[in-house]
């Protein structure tokens, strides 16, 4: 008998690495919508974009079908853009791993409406709906928020996104993961082999140097809460909002050069200083933290680095994910997110430089230029992963002595 269940240990990408689209949707902090796959051009540009991966081998990308578009009115669905995208990945062969809300909600929504969490599992079910009448038989993979440790904060601490407030970080984080929770028992009530893929920010906080008793705790505390949004999740903490450890599936992580810092203060450990700062750890010790808490399969779901040091941050990833793999963890794929250049969500004139392609402004849409080293780069951390994945691993009872 075929085992249909979502929690299967087969890994269900098509590539290791992956190519993401940044697919915000969100206001910004000025209040201002940002809509990034046509900002960048990747609407527009979708056949070159794909076609484009095949140097790189990769057949797995992110998308977003931007929530605030597909539903202008109430319980009202247009997936028109979305068929599109999907018609063209199926015409590339490209797998599209699709998130549901990545950042942004409808004008009438925020996380702490009471009617938040119903619509978003309202969405939830008449997307799998719209998915399987087209394809009954594919794998579909589904993140339905994206980062809800960072969104809340970013919302509800720091206003800089809807609903613009202090001090609420916690109920809007609430608020994110009902919706969360509720819109994958919608899913799985009507297809129970859709499989769920988290995409959690995954951070070292430490206490400043010559730290009080009180700053030590301080910084355990905040480093311990960055797993909040999956412990949620898993029924971990907050039961009341219906987490079960059967929706822990796919475990996705991002990680950027800034995911290290000072706790309460605006200082980043540097991950390529001469004289690494000794609170500073290996990416890798990251990973296998994560992977050890929850013992299920784990994906790089995004990392990139601005400007020049692009190739030296591949480089490294490449070294850090090939350890973790000879340690015989499941480490299904890397995402190279952004994959096309994106500008800044509150000053759209800056543009960060920390694709695989820079955006050509003089032109509309924004075109394409392949940044050179970055992608040598690539290809040699690639050979890495691929040489880590042909060699053999530590049993994986070996993974669980501390």
């Amino acid at each position: 008998m075929t085992d249909t269940s979502p929690t299967q240990a087969t890994n269900p990408f098509q590539s290791f690495w992956w190519a993401g689209y940044e697919c915000t949707d969100q206001l910004n902090c000025f209040g201002n919508r940002v809509d990034f796959l046509p900002l960048t051009g990747h609407l527009q540009l979708l056949q070159q974009d794909y076609q484009d991966l095949g140097p790189f081998s990769i057949k797995t990308v992110r998308e977003g079908i931007r929530w605030s578009q597909i539903e202008k009115t109430a319980y009202q669905y247009d997936w028109s853009v979305v068929e599109t995208m999907l018609t063209e990945g199926k015409r590339q062969g490209i797998q599209q791993v699709w998130d549901l809300c990545h950042f942004g909600y409808p004008d009438d929504l925020t996380p702490l409406h009471p009617m938040f969490a119903r619509r978003f599992a309202a969405l939830c079910r008449a997307f799998v709906r719209f998915y399987r009448d087209r394809y009954p038989d594919d794998t579909l993979i589904v993140t339905p928020i994206n980062e809800v440790s960072f969104i809340s904060w970013l919302g509800g601490d720091a206003r800089g996104t809807s609903p613009y407030c202090t001090r609420q970080g916690w109920e809007v984080k609430r608020g994110l993961m009902r919706a969360y929770i509720e819109g994958v028992a919608a899913m799985r009530e009507i297809d129970p082999r859709v499989r769920i893929l988290t995409t959690e920010p995954l951070v070292h906080m430490v206490p400043p140097t010559f730290a009080t008793e009180k700053e030590i705790m301080d910084a355990a505390i905040a480093d311990e809460n960055q797993f909040q949004s999956v412990d949620m999740l898993a029924g971990y903490i907050s039961s009341d909002l219906g987490g079960s450890p059967d929706y822990l599936d796919i475990l996705g992580f991002n990680y950027y050069y800034n995911n290290q810092w000072v706790n309460k203060t605006g200082t980043f450990l540097g991950w390529a200083d001469a004289i690494p700062d000794p609170r500073w750890v290996p990416f890798r010790q990251l990973l296998m933290k994560a992977y050890r808490r929850y013992e299920k399969p784990i994906v790089l779901t995004e990392t990139s680095h601005p400007g020049v040091d692009r190739p030296g941050w591949i480089d490294m990833i490449g070294r850090e994910c090939a350890a973790v793999l000879r340690e015989g963890v499941p480490l299904w794929g890397v995402c190279l997110y952004p994959i096309v250049d994106r500008p800044d969500w509150d000053h759209l004139d800056r543009w960060h430089h920390s694709g695989l392609w820079d955006a050509d402004l003089s032109v509309s849409p924004p075109g394409r230029i392949l940044a050179e080293p970055y992608a040598q780069s690539l290809l040699k951390a690639q050979q890495t992963v691929t040489d880590a994945l042909t060699t053999p691993v530590k049993p994986a009872s070996d993974l669980l002595v501390p």
